[in-house]
């Protein structure tokens, strides 16, 4: 058997009838040209019969009782694998559209995986139009993050669309970090050797981490510093208790027209991102007429995991920032934003790497203990809203010759969290997955509308006139 990390492990413990915690990934396909009719259900019958099925796809519950809450929860290996149950085969009704499809989805997403069973499903989808099809597949977050994720599906395709022998996602198993030959040898100088370094690690980290949170509860006294702390963010709609049924929507742009925004208001991509969803969530709320009077509060999840690491479970940081969705000036809200992550970076940035696990569970602990203890919903946030920005595969894919035209993130809410925002790059573009709670947060979808609105104002802002007369440079004007 093999325990789970402690982070792992809570993703266990705070499932609930209300909130499940599993993460999932649309992908949408366009068939190959020339595709017969029964492309789709041959793709069915081809993955089925792989039945080899690799880590982390094959770990099931070892205590499966309770949802696994345990004093050690453990993973044990499933040899006998229903794939009738897990790999399903549906068709959207006409016409096809986005809706439909995401409508299908948010009922899908809204369904509890079994813990009797492996934690995964995966979905094929046909009838979408415009000769598409798609792949839902979800996992439990104590199983997989949205990094290790992205690695796990993109190492699934072939950049090669006359490849047409692929094995389906199971069957990838996952590449692990090569192995320094220090790490096998078991020999007594060696383990005084992990003990002497384990012991100057604890006597490093200690100090550091009580300095870290020592700047986290002084800028909460002092919120003009620019420390976001947590806790420090207004209760919000957002921030209410919520039910199982979810809700699914989607935006897409090019990542050339938003690093064009970038490199204008010299800002980051990440800031340009926020901006887009602090901007359209102030719309939102005004709508309702509950836009706070302070900032709503990100929590912004940090990949921590080594470039080399290919393995699965949950390896991320956080770090909070503001919104700014009190400011009603575009521009400052910007320039707000831009300040908040600058502080947040930098306030990350003084921690060893070797501390931010430690460092996060204490951040996490108290959003861990809210949603354990049921306090979740009915007191002040940790933060307002999970803002994610995962990197995906920057080349086009394919899947058995079909092409890989969109990947989009569907994540997972809880209570005083009712919607989460994953971003995800991909061949050019970065796809928005809006993931909220269908009661909680009626007409979701508007978001969708209101970020790409808030990109078309903040091009209008910062681009000029195509008719604007160009500035003459020092030497023209000498010249002249």
């Amino acid at each position: 058997m093999k325990r789970l990390a402690t982070l792992d492990a809570s993703w266990l413990a705070v499932e609930s009838e209300n909130t499940p915690m599993h993460v999932g990934n649309l992908q949408i396909f366009s068939l190959p040209e020339g595709a017969p009719e029964t492309f789709l259900q041959d793709l069915v019958t081809h993955m089925k019969s792989e039945r080899e099925v690799e880590k982390p796809w094959c770990y099931k519950l070892a205590f499966p009782g309770n949802l696994g809450r345990v004093v050690a929860p453990a993973w044990k290996i499933d040899n006998d694998i229903d794939l009738d149950y897990h790999v399903r085969h549906s068709a959207l009704p006409r016409p096809g559209g986005e809706r439909e499809l995401g409508i299908l989805v948010s009922r899908l997403h809204s369904n509890h995986l079994d813990f009797n069973r492996p934690l995964w499903e995966c979905h094929i989808i046909e009838g979408l139009e415009n000769n598409r099809f798609a792949l839902y597949t979800k996992m439990h977050h104590s199983l997989i993050d949205g990094i290790s994720g992205m690695r796990l599906m993109q190492r699934v395709l072939s950049t090669d669309p006359n490849d047409t022998d692929m094995a389906p996602p199971w069957a990838v198993r996952p590449e692990q970090r090569r192995a320094s030959k220090t790490d096998n040898e078991a020999s007594v100088h060696a383990a005084w050797s992990q003990a002497r370094e384990a012991l100057r690690l604890q006597t490093d980290i200690a100090p550091r981490l009580w300095d870290a949170m020592s700047r986290l509860v002084s800028s909460a006294r002092h919120p003009e510093d620019g420390l976001m702390a947590p806790f420090t963010g207004p209760v919000s709609p957002l921030n209410h208790r919520v039910t199982p049924q979810r809700r699914f929507a989607t935006q897409h742009y090019q990542l050339s027209r938003l690093r064009r925004l970038a490199k204008l208001s010299h800002a980051s991509l990440n800031d340009i991102v926020l901006y887009l969803c602090g901007t359209a969530l102030r719309r939102f709320l005004l709508d309702q007429h509950q836009l706070p009077d302070t900032p709503l509060t990100a929590g912004i999840p940090v990949n921590i995991r080594p470039a080399d690491d290919q393995g699965t479970g949950t390896q991320i940081s956080f770090m909070i920032a503001s919104l700014a969705t009190n400011e009603g000036d575009p521009l400052q809200r910007l320039a707000a934003i831009k300040e908040s992550t600058r502080r947040a970076k930098e306030h990350l940035q003084k921690l060893p790497k070797k501390a931010l696990t430690q460092y996060t569970m204490m951040l996490m602990s108290p959003y861990i203990l809210q949603l354990m203890s049921g306090l979740g919903g009915r007191m002040r946030p940790v933060f307002n809203v999970t803002i994610s920005n995962v990197p995906g595969p920057n080349h086009t894919l394919y899947y058995q010759g079909a092409k890989l035209e969109a990947m989009y993130p569907v994540s997972l809410i809880a209570h005083g969290g009712a919607l989460n925002i994953t971003c995800l790059s991909y061949d050019g573009s970065l796809n928005f997955g809006f993931t909220g709670c269908r009661d909680t947060l009626p007409s979701m979808q508007r978001l969708a509308v209101y970020n790409g609105e808030a990109l078309d104002e903040l091009e209008e802002l910062l681009t000029p006139p195509a008719d604007e007369p160009r500035a003459a440079s020092k030497e023209e004007a000498a010249e002249a």
